[in-house]
């Protein structure tokens, strides 16, 4: 009876990533990490490896793809500055709860501790970033490490897990076995519902008055896009949304309200402050929603439909916590619901809506004045874009008003830095869209700060031909900065006005078609030509350079302290 067939543990990591379904890898090589590359080569048939221009490209374009698809995002890098570049990566999927899993080289077992060339303790220092981190040493345990990490990566409140394999483990040889892990002890990823609690909600919800609904990315973590719709239409509840929670409801539904926060919109932000039941579905009440917390829904009480605990009461006080994932806890919740209405409610929403759409939205989307605005930009994006259109979107004023202003029409449509505000976020983001969604229109909405800090993944766009349509908001500013300054700061601007590259022959010289939009009346059929591009896009508008994004909530202040001008 022959031996069972031995493989070394840098080709046991790719067979095991096969067992679990992973179709793309994004990644960037080096000496560390180098066998399971060597591994890697046999298996192009079967497994994508995206090379891209920088770590930190890796895990975003990983986040993406994750984000679209509802699948794990995975990638690759060596030891030492290689996964030190993940970091930021790391805690923005953390805070965002984005499913990735990480897998670093790491110098040889005996070499741990010494200083050696490229060698960090990835490990100690990830632990704050990460759901869930291990340092694998011998070829044995790669297996068991992988099954746990995706497990983990995925089940519950999602997040990033980050699995360390030293170079002599991925050369020692072993029994490839693998089996998908199903169960964790100690681990519980999903609470079990209290039906005390759903009654309880149902009791409040069906004597309210003056309900609001605040819906987060939890529903699409869920998958309950559906279930919260029913739920919402059965309640008869005004909704409003997180910025990560765009694309639950589509925009034009008739009980969406508008987007919550410090630059959303004025009738949810006001109204906070004056209904009677607060239900916050799959979202963790973030600063930039609430306000200042001692003034945030005093007069309401506050029902939390969340799956971590931790959540419950952290920010804000919660009256009735349902723990549990939210699609269970909407379709048990539903059942003892009553059919209703709030027509005199809905009316105080339209009527502040009016309020805005007069003194800032027409501002936006029709302007008069001479520099072209941001807002009309996504005003011509929503008239030509697919109806199943992506969008992805960097860390400013440009983020804020696509958010604001894109039309969402299909599940899955918002892609961006919520949490941690990451600047360079969106291209590298948008390529793992663009591959977890091939038939799906990704537009990539940036600021000509934020896109200098991950540009070089026009490369990657490059060698793989990736059909993403960037739209280049540059008013020659870092603009959320500068509008702070200008407000705050008596308009001393302090390093942040930019002086910028060409990114026409920047996006040229990568091969990417590319227009720049100097005039008002060029606009609309560039953004058509931009959009019917069967290859990627670059479409530069020149804005307003002291184009500011109303309403705000001051830093500090209330949520019915938001300021229109």
């Amino acid at each position: 009876m022959g031996k069972n067939k031995l493989f070394p543990g840098s080709e046991i990591v790719i067979k095991a990533l096969l067992h679990e379904g992973v179709k793309y890898i994004f990644g960037y090589p080096g000496g560390a990490i180098m066998p399971i590359y060597d591994s890697l080569h046999d298996y192009v048939n079967f497994i994508s490896h995206i090379l891209m221009r920088h770590e930190q490209g890796s895990i975003h374009a990983a986040q993406g793809y994750a984000r679209v698809s509802g699948k794990i995002g995975v990638c690759f890098t060596t030891s030492g500055p290689g996964a030190t570049n993940l970091i930021t990566g790391l805690a923005d999927a953390l805070i965002d709860s984005t499913p990735i899993v990480c897998i670093t080289g790491q110098v040889s077992s005996h070499l741990l501790g010494t200083d050696a060339f490229q060698e960090t303790n990835i490990i100690d220092i990830s632990i704050p970033v990460t759901k869930w981190n291990t340092q694998v040493l011998k070829a044995e345990d790669i297996c068991k490490s992988i099954q746990k990490g995706f497990f983990i990566a995925k089940k519950g409140r999602p997040g990033p897990v980050l699995i360390d394999i030293t170079k002599d483990a991925q050369v020692q040889k072993t029994e490839f076995r693998y089996e998908r892990c199903k169960y964790i002890k100690n681990f519980h990823p999903y609470p079990r519902i209290k039906e005390d609690k759903i009654i309880e909600a149902a009791n409040l919800i069906n004597s309210a008055k003056k309900p609001l609904i605040v819906v987060g990315q939890g529903v699409i973590l869920a998958e309950a896009e559906e279930e919260f719709k029913e739920f919402v239409e059965k309640t008869g509840i005004p909704v409003a949304s997180t910025l990560l929670g765009l694309g639950v409801l589509d925009t034009d539904h008739y009980l969406y309200v508008g987007m919550l926060g410090m630059h959303g919109n004025y009738a949810p932000n006001i109204l906070t402050n004056q209904c009677d039941i607060l239900i916050a579905i799959g979202m963790r009440f973030d600063d930039r929603v609430t306000g200042d917390v001692k003034k945030y829904a005093k007069q309401a009480k506050i029902i939390h439909l969340e799956i971590d605990s931790s959540e419950i009461s952290k920010n804000i006080l919660c009256h009735v916590p349902i723990l549990g994932d939210c699609k269970s806890s909407l379709i048990k919740l539903k059942n003892y619901v009553n059919k209703s209405t709030h027509k005199e409610w809905e009316k105080k929403f339209f009527h502040l809506k009016e309020k805005e759409k007069t003194i800032i939205i027409q501002r936006d989307l029709n302007p008069k004045k001479k520099g072209m605005t941001m807002g009309e930009v996504i005003k011509w994006i929503n008239k030509y874009k697919q109806k199943n259109a992506v969008l992805v979107t960097d860390v400013g004023q440009h983020q804020m008003i696509a958010s604001r202003y894109f039309n969402f029409t299909y599940k899955k449509s918002q892609i961006t830095s919520g949490g941690l505000g990451t600047m360079g976020f969106a291209l590298p983001a948008s390529i793992g869209a663009k591959l977890g969604s091939k038939n799906r229109q990704v537009i990539c909405v940036v600021g000509d700060g934020g896109i200098q800090m991950t540009i070089q993944e026009m490369g990657t766009i490059l060698q793989n031909n990736i059909p993403i349509k960037i739209i280049l908001l540059n008013n020659n500013f870092l603009g959320m900065v500068r509008q702070w300054q200008q407000l705050f700061f008596d308009k001393r601007y302090s390093c942040t006005e930019l002086i910028n590259p060409d990114f026409i022959r920047i996006a040229n010289a990568y091969n990417i078609k590319a227009k720049k939009v100097i005039k008002r009346e060029e606009l609309e059929n560039s953004v058509k030509i931009a959009l019917d591009s069967e290859k990627a896009f670059l479409l530069e508008v020149l804005i307003e350079r002291e184009d500011n994004v109303f309403p705000m909530i001051p830093s500090g202040s209330s949520v019915d302290e938001i300021r229109l001008k």
